[in-house]
């Protein structure tokens, strides 16, 4: 089942993560977590962006880390109010990185330091304002399996 793949602990450590780095920026960012994509895995993040209204956020600046485990595969989609601003190969970086760890077993790592990078890129492009919302929920989503 997808929520048994990170403990409690693991869990809580990548909500911390997104709230650290939703402190920094306006940008949102959901992690979203299920065994099998069922189609493309780029196919299946888009659908789940949207499902879960990542691109609802006041300034199409949310972002989803998607991850289907039992398919070893994950995607790192930003909206588009992101994508006007932020150079080509923006997401590469931190996809490399996520990966690298990920090979390595190192899943919790992974998620943390790539929604720490992506925090701190945001903050460049949409920096925090005092009236700023949290937009989108801290918490992990789970899709099937």
């Amino acid at each position: 089942m997808a929520r048994d793949f990170f403990t409690i602990t693991e869990r809580q450590q990548i909500r911390q993560a997104i709230i650290d780095a939703e402190q920094k920026t306006t940008g949102e960012i959901q992690v979203h977590l299920e065994g099998h994509a069922m189609k493309p895995v780029a196919e299946r993040a888009v659908e789940v962006f949207n499902i879960l209204g990542v691109s609802k956020t006041k300034a199409r600046n949310g972002v989803l880390f998607y991850l289907a485990f039992k398919d070893r595969k994950f995607a790192v989609l930003g909206d588009q109010g992101i994508d006007k601003v932020v150079p080509p190969g923006f997401w590469d970086q931190i996809r490399a990185h996520m990966e690298n760890l990920f090979r390595q077993g190192r899943f919790t790592d992974g998620l943390c330091d790539g929604i720490r990078m992506t925090g701190e890129q945001l903050a460049k492009y949409f920096p925090i304002t005092r009236d700023d919302k949290n937009e989108l929920p801290d918490d992990i989503s789970f899709g099937n399996q």
